[in-house]
């Protein structure tokens, strides 16, 4: 496999589309041969305090590109944040203050930083170069495209066909997007698949300003914890950066197996197949405990873990329900336990349990006949014989 290939193969990984990817090819093919890493920009404007996973599916591509030795270029659309982002929306949006911008944005630059190398990356804030823009400036950007080509857009289509509003900023959008792209000479941009339209403007405006054009890079929107509809804070369907370890791990260990694959791809760069030879429990685990680590550090991760198993084993051991029964303290065969607590009616069907593995301590399968147990003084077992006998056993009195 070749250098390029070997790229190719990772920034390919759970895209949706690549154009074109023969420039892209060459692009790549021209950065080895002259030593100069592409740069590879993505935009997120700030119109909320806080991300969520389905954000970093972007912020995982950047990853993968910085790992491959390229400059990776965090925009902050504090600009564009207070013109508000019309896509997929059937109204106009409320714009945002300077003020709402600036505080959500610190809040990106401290959860962005959990997946990229901050030495590496380049934080940058569209404003830079809009507010110096001067209105004969802009007038000249707004003349490179026609109504007719905003109306080409889904939602503007739609609002416009429903007699919706379209205020005239909501055009500007676009152009001020793609204008990032000329304004930062982005080799390649990323972007969710709703958000295609104005990427490719921004391949359109490098052309117009004497720039090769980018490549545009889109991304699957990640659903969220249903499995049906994408991520989103107003559905609750969400997992934020900044939930608490253990309400991210459970959040995560509730998704389906069939989304768990998913996560993996998008989040991750775990081989997949990998991924599918292990018990799908084990898998999820793993998944949880990744993200928990991700963004609170190994050390909560172990401990979301830690307490999630035993919520979940106090799930399968009902122990308000279980038999209870008293034995005196001391070692003890297993199977003279099943028979003396009436859960085996005896040793003989009890050997025969352990032998077709029904039987499990402490939630620890016990395939040994001739297990014996410690049978502590004041110690409670819990012991699960076939799928609906639990029982409760504490040993009294000295051993």
């Amino acid at each position: 496999m070749s250098e390029v290939e070997r790229q190719l193969a990772l920034i390919a990984r759970g895209t949706v589309e690549i154009i074109q990817k023969k420039e892209l090819e060459e692009k790549l093919a021209a950065s080895i041969k002259e030593r100069r890493p592409l740069r590879i920009k993505a935009g997120f404007d700030p119109t909320a305090p806080d991300l969520h996973l389905g954000h970093t599916v972007l912020i995982h591509k950047l990853k993968h590109f910085q790992d491959l030795g390229h400059e990776v270029i965090f925009l902050i659309g504090d600009f564009t944040g207070m013109i508000g982002d019309p896509t997929g929306v059937s109204e106009t949006r409320k714009s945002l203050t300077k003020e709402e911008v600036r505080q959500n944005a610190k809040t990106y630059e401290r959860q962005i930083f959990k997946i990229l190398d901050p030495g590496r990356t380049t934080l940058d804030f569209n404003s830079r170069w809009m507010n110096a823009m001067t209105a004969e400036q802009l007038i000249h950007l707004s003349a490179h495209y026609s109504v007719a080509r905003m109306l080409e857009r889904d939602d503007f289509h739609k609002r416009y066909h429903d007699q919706k509003p379209i205020s005239i900023h909501e055009f500007l959008y676009p152009l001020v997007q793609g204008y990032d792209s000329v304004a930062l000479e982005a080799d390649v941009e990323l972007g969710g698949t709703d958000q295609k339209f104005n990427l490719l403007v921004g391949r359109d405006l490098q052309r117009v300003y004497g720039q090769p054009p980018q490549i545009v890079i889109t991304m699957p929107l990640l659903e969220g914890t249903d499995g049906v509809r994408k991520m989103s804070k107003s559905l609750g369907n969400y997992i934020a950066l900044e939930d608490r370890p253990g309400d991210m791990f459970g959040k995560v260990m509730s998704i389906s197996d069939q989304l768990m694959l998913r996560y993996y791809e998008l989040l991750t760069t775990e081989d997949l197949n990998a991924v599918k030879a292990m018990h799908p429990m084990e898998a999820k685990l793993a998944l949880a405990h990744r993200m928990v680590a991700t963004y609170h550090g190994a050390a909560a991760a172990d401990e979301a873990r830690a307490e999630f198993q035993q919520r979940f084993s106090q799930r399968e051991f009902p122990v308000e329900s279980a038999e209870r029964k008293t034995l005196p303290a001391g070692p003890t065969p297993l199977v003279a336990v099943l028979a003396q607590a009436g859960l085996a009616p005896s040793k003989t069907e009890a050997r025969r349990l352990i032998a077709q593995g029904g039987v499990e301590i402490d939630g620890e399968k016990v395939t040994d006949g001739d297990h014996v147990m410690a049978g502590e003084p004041g110690r409670d077992y819990r012991l699960k014989v076939g799928k609906k006998r639990f029982a409760v056993i504490r040993f009294e009195g000295k051993a």
